[in-house]
């Protein structure tokens, strides 16, 4: 069982990796976003392989980078105003996970809310650009 927990962490780990690095080709040097991406990618995918201890684990850090990320200069090949709405979105959502993973709230709850975060994180990384 150690092996197999070793395995998928560290297949884990070369995913987030590439994932990381796909960011970077595509989404060039906002650093906030490629920052709240990586602790995203650890959270959701690992969820999705019905892996919860990264999503619970990580919860307040995922408050912390989403909040950098709105924080920040938004680029000038973004839309100022969507990027904005969407990001306070973002935290919004992603502070609805970190509350329900301390009240212990269900896997399937879990995975249902950090899906949500997921798909405002792409809004606003994808249909923000101008």
């Amino acid at each position: 069982m150690k092996k197999i927990c070793t395995l998928a962490s560290i297949i884990l780990f070369l995913f987030c990796t590439n994932l990381k690095l796909s960011a970077q080709m595509h989404h060039g040097d906002w650093k906030e976003m490629e920052d709240f991406h990586e602790i995203m990618a650890i959270a959701f995918h690992s969820a999705e392989g019905d892996l919860f201890n990264p999503l619970k684990e990580n919860s307040e850090l995922l408050v912390s980078k989403a909040q950098a990320w709105k924080d920040s200069a938004i680029p000038a090949e973004y839309n100022k105003k969507m990027t904005a709405k969407t990001l306070s979105q973002l935290v919004k959502q992603c502070k609805k996970v970190d509350k329900m993973v301390k009240k212990g709230a269900s896997n399937e709850d879990l995975m249902a809310a950090i899906t949500k975060a997921h798909d405002i994180f792409h809004s606003a990384m994808e249909k923000g650009k101008m």
